[in-house]
């Protein structure tokens, strides 16, 4: 039996024991632990060797003088009582969301893995908190019977759910910065304009093709008219063309009047001559 604890004030829940069955009953068995006076164990708390074995009689699976693995599952008024069950390592209310746990990988499958922590359930690392990068299938991280440290993301004791994550106790990968590109200027009808100097990298993208887009980029084009600029242009036209043919009708004009004017004087000369 344990011999660094003799005293009830230092027994604590879950702790273990080797301890020695001292007299057996209908409701159980008393078990010296080496506290000053005798454990307590319930029929209810003792387990066979063979775990589908019901237990009819405490005689049937223990006797006085017989060493069993206890533990101490409760301490009610001065009284210690024993349980043959191992104790959770981890109860529900002990789980906390960014605590770190450590577990043993039990079972892998293609979305993640799930992990012995010692609670009630395994906790589950899924593919996508297994590292910052990108990850083909669990195996290639982790394999069953590895010992790892994980942090707990979620808890839900009502679906009995335990989400750890192998990412959250990574460093982050640091993400390189592209260089900041100059700027140019660019002499166009709208005043100057500034745009980024292509890069190596751009260039090649834009000679790629048929050298459209980088004479494109440095040749300014021409802004669009508006509606109203159109309008006005047409109206101008048409007032052109207007006075054009007023001109034309008044050189008519004056071309015909001389000619008028001497048929007149002839016509009346031959009248006086006749």
């Amino acid at each position: 039996m344990d011999s660094s604890v003799n005293q009830s004030n230092e027994i604590k829940v879950k702790t273990h024991y080797t301890g020695k069955v001292i007299k057996t009953s209908l409701a159980g068995a008393l078990v010296d632990i080496g506290n000053d006076s005798p454990a307590y164990l319930h029929v209810s708390q003792i387990v066979a060797g063979d775990p589908t074995q019901t237990i009819k009689r405490v005689e049937d699976i223990l006797q006085a003088g017989q060493e069993i693995e206890v533990w101490v599952k409760r301490l009610r008024e001065g009284r210690v009582e024993l349980t043959m069950v191992k104790p959770l390592d981890l109860d529900w209310k002990d789980i906390k969301p960014e605590m770190v746990v450590k577990g043993k990988v039990v079972k892998l499958e293609k979305f993640g893995a799930f992990v012995e922590i010692g609670a009630e359930r395994p906790g589950l690392i899924h593919i996508s908190e297994m590292a910052h990068g990108y990850v083909k299938t669990p195996g290639d991280v982790v394999k069953e019977g590895d010992e790892i440290d994980a942090q707990v993301l979620e808890v839900n004791r009502k679906k009995k759910q335990i989400k750890l994550s192998l990412k959250a106790l990574q460093e982050a990968p640091v993400k390189e910065e592209m260089p900041e590109m100059p700027l140019e200027r660019v002499e166009g009808k709208g005043g100057d304009t500034r745009r980024r100097k292509p890069g190596k990298s751009s260039r090649r993208r834009e000679d790629s093709g048929d050298g459209s887009y980088h004479d494109y980029m440095e040749t300014p084009t021409e802004p669009e008219p508006t509606t109203m600029e159109i309008l006005l242009k047409e109206a101008m036209e048409k007032a052109k063309s207007k006075k054009g043919t007023q001109g034309d009708r008044q050189k008519s004009k004056k071309k015909f009047t001389p000619d008028y004017e001497d048929i007149f004087a002839r016509t009346l000369e031959q009248k006086q001559k006749n």
